[in-house]
Formats: C-alpha cells, sequence, structure tokens
C-alpha cells in the first residue's frame, strides 16, 4: 500500500515536537540554565550556572539562582590586602586603652577602630576588657578571645601590650568619644592633638549609626589596616571555639537527608513588641517574626526537611510556626554539648550566647538576618571574606516571580559591603 508522503511528513513533525517539548522539560528541570541578575541600575552582577541542582561558580560574584533556592553553593575569593608598613613602637610613644562591650558584632567594630586609631598614632594599644550587657559582668580578653592570634596578626600593624606599665598605670587617660568607623580626619584632627599632649587616652566608641558599606576615596593604608584588624585579628579562644565547631557539625549532622546543609536564622523575639519592628521601611520591614521568616522560607523553595538554627537560647512558642514548617528546628540548648551548658548558657553569659550564634550564622551554608543591625552586618563581613555569599533578606513580598534583588543582601548584591575593599 502506498504511503501518502504527507502522512510521513506529519508523523515526521509530531515526533519532532514530542523530542523538543520532551527536551525542554528537562533543561528546566535537571540541566543546564544561566541566570542573569542586573542591579537597580541595570549592571549585570552575576550569571549562576545550575547543572543537575548544583551550583557552580562561572563568574567572579554569584549569588542566590531564581529556582533551587535552598541549594549551597561557595565562592571562591582571594583576599589581595597587604599589611601596611612595620610601624615600631616603643612604650614611651604612648598607650591607647578601649573596652570591649555588648557582644561579639560589636568588638569586631570596636577591634577595628581602636587599631586604625592606634596605628594612625604610632602608639601601644593595651588589650581590652570585655564589659557584657549584664550589670557587673567583666571578662579579660583572654576569657574570650585568643590572644597569641590577636598580636600575631597584628604584628607590623600596632604594637600590643598586655597591661598600662607603672608610669601610666597611676595616672588617668583621657577619654575621647569616637564614632564608629573613624575617619581619618577625624583621627588628625581630634584625637591626635589629645593623645600627643597626653600619650595615654581611653577611646568611648559610640555607634550613632550602623552601616557598613563602603566609603570610595578612602586611604589605601587604612583601608590594609581595616581589613587586617576586622577579618584577621579577633577568634574565640581554642576551648571556645571548640564548641561553636561542634554545633556547626551538630546541624549538619542533623541535615544529611539535606546534603547536611543548615540555614542560620538571626532572630530575637525580644525585638518583636517594639515600635521599630513594626515600622514598614519602603518594601522592608526591621525585623520578622516566626510566621513571617517561615512562609519567607518555603516561598523560596525551602523544604519541611530543611534544617534551621534560631538565634534563640531556649525554645519558648513563639517560635512554634518555625517548629511547625521545619520540624528540625533548634535553638542553642538543643544543639551544644550537654557538658558544656553550664558554662555558656547560664544567665550572665549573654556575650557568650552571641559568640556561638555569630560563629554558627557565619558558617551556615544559608544566613537569614530576621532583624536588621550590626550582627547582620559583620556576620555578611565574615561570610563575604569566606566567600559564603547565600545571604537572604526577608521580604513581606515574594513572589513567583520575584527577582533575586527582592531577597539577596544589597550588601552581596551590590558588592557595597566595605569587605568588598579587601577582595582582589
Amino acid at each position: 500500500m502506498a504511503v501518502d508522503p504527507r502522512q510521513l511528513l506529519a508523523g515526521f513533525l509530531t515526533i519532532s515536537m514530542f523530542v523538543m517539548v520532551g527536551n525542554m522539560i528537562k533543561r528546566d528541570h535537571f540541566d543546564t540554565f544561566e541566570v542573569a541578575l542586573s542591579d537597580s541600575a541595570g549592571v549585570e552582577v552575576n550569571v549562576i550556572k545550575v547543572e543537575e541542582r548544583k551550583i557552580t561558580q562561572v563568574a567572579k560574584f554569584t549569588t542566590i539562582p531564581t529556582k533551587n533556592i535552598a541549594t549551597n553553593y561557595k565562592e571562591i575569593v582571594d583576599q589581595c590586602w597587604l599589611k601596611p608598613s612595620p610601624k615600631p613602637v616603643a612604650s614611651s610613644e604612648g598607650f591607647v586603652t578601649f573596652s570591649l562591650t555588648t557582644g561579639p558584632e560589636f568588638h569586631i567594630s570596636q577591634v577595628t577602630d581602636a587599631v586604625v586609631i592606634a596605628n594612625h598614632l604610632g602608639a601601644s594599644l593595651v588589650l581590652p576588657t570585655i564589659r557584657g550587657n549584664e550589670v557587673g559582668v567583666k571578662r579579660n580578653f583572654h576569657d574570650m578571645y585568643d590572644v597569641q592570634k590577636f598580636t600575631t596578626s597584628l604584628g607590623g600593624i600596632v604594637k600590643i601590650a598586655h597591661k598600662i606599665p607603672p608610669e601610666f598605670a597611676s595616672k588617668k587617660p583621657i577619654i575621647i568619644r569616637v564614632p564608629n568607623r573613624v575617619t581619618e580626619e577625624f583621627i588628625s584632627k581630634t584625637i591626635e592633638p589629645i593623645f600627643q599632649t597626653s600619650k595615654y587616652i581611653h577611646l568611648s566608641i559610640v555607634f550613632p549609626s550602623i552601616s557598613l558599606r563602603k566609603r570610595e576615596n578612602q586611604n589605601k593604608e587604612l583601608n590594609a589596616v581595616t581589613c587586617q584588624a576586622m577579618f584577621h585579628s579577633l577568634q574565640l579562644k581554642p576551648d571556645l571555639r571548640e564548641v561553636a565547631v561542634k554545633m556547626v557539625e551538630k546541624l549538619k549532622a542533623l541535615g544529611m537527608d539535606n546534603g547536611g546543609r543548615f540555614v542560620a536564622i538571626d532572630f530575637r523575639s525580644e525585638m518583636l513588641d517594639k515600635r521599630s519592628c513594626m515600622v514598614v521601611r519602603g518594601r522592608r520591614k526591621s525585623c520578622y517574626s516566626a510566621s513571617e521568616v517561615a512562609e519567607f522560607l518555603k516561598k523560596l523553595g525551602f523544604n519541611a526537611n530543611s534544617v534551621v538554627y534560631l538565634t534563640e537560647t531556649w525554645w519558648h512558642e513563639e517560635l512554634s510556626p518555625l517548629k511547625e514548617a521545619f520540624p528540625k528546628t533548634y535553638t542553642k540548648d538543643d544543639i551544644i554539648p550537654a557538658e558544656k551548658k553550664r558554662q555558656f548558657l547560664q544567665v550572665g553569659n549573654g556575650d557568650l550566647h552571641r559568640a556561638l550564634d555569630f560563629h554558627i550564622c557565619s558558617n551556615s551554608d544559608t544566613f537569614v538576618p530576621a532583624i536588621s543591625g550590626l550582627f547582620y552586618g559583620n556576620v555578611v563581613g565574615q561570610r563575604i571574606i569566606s566567600g559564603q555569599t547565600q545571604i537572604l533578606v526577608p521580604s513581606q513580598i515574594v513572589g513567583y516571580s520575584a527577582a533575586a534583588s527582592d531577597f539577596v543582601s544589597a550588601y552581596v548584591s551590590k558588592k557595597s559591603h566595605l569587605a568588598y575593599f579587601c577582595l582582589c
């Protein structure tokens, strides 16, 4: 029987159509696609390649894809700042003292300012004491941080003194209020004249505003000192760091069914009743509730099997919406080694609580700041330096077609964090 050529052509076109549709479906779910995202000015800031549900870097800067949001990746970054020229400092040149207050996120900024000032003045920097939020709580620097790491990392930048020599200890230092992220102009005009006269000053570092964005046209040597002090000088002492590392390992073990990944959320329930948390600023609020964060994560593709760490010390009912959406949700009390609970979690150890939180949030696969502030900014800085830039900022509007710029931290998407001064 003769075959109509038109039937052959129709059959061929039908088969071709099914093959094409099959390839489209395969590409959409399993193979490679690329997502190019732009900042508000329309400048391309990243390209992401996704292959078989794995993300691999194909450009210097990457961020979160619009599909398969919960998959982790890590950028390869190069730290290219150089230590400034050594400045030998004799004890007779004078001393700068200061205190660490509030928590590790403030400690990083306070240390950075103190190092920058002492370096500029050619002064010795005295190891600070640590004052916690609780009245009467005071620690020595070595009770919390690694002194050898601190001293070694700042070698050639500033001389570290463990204590004030007797000839200065009998005097009272002149106290100078210093705004955070001190400028070279402020040091030269305000601090230096006082120091040249007294040779003994105490810095009271205040935070009139909180921003870790880059400042253009800043002195290159000042940038180098800032980079070294902020990202390479302060480290928990070994026994405390070991506890933080074990907690990260515990979270990864709990997430083995999900590739060992976990998301850390900076969540503080005591902030939710404050007026600032209720005010909508543009498209984002300053802080979010547990139910809002849970809804945010679900819309971004995190599944019920995701492991979630909250920067809360103990469990309470306000956290239930997160537990209902993500059963593997934990606080410090849930994952800290049992033998360390008394040392770390007792009342009066708020600075140690935040030290654990800071380490875990800096090393999680994904970080979600449910509240704005310095903790968020300094965790982001540590993550940028280590290449872990999967940082999602909650938004009230997360629809199916939401652009990545709606939830990727602007510090990352626009490379506006001062940490980018430190990278090649």
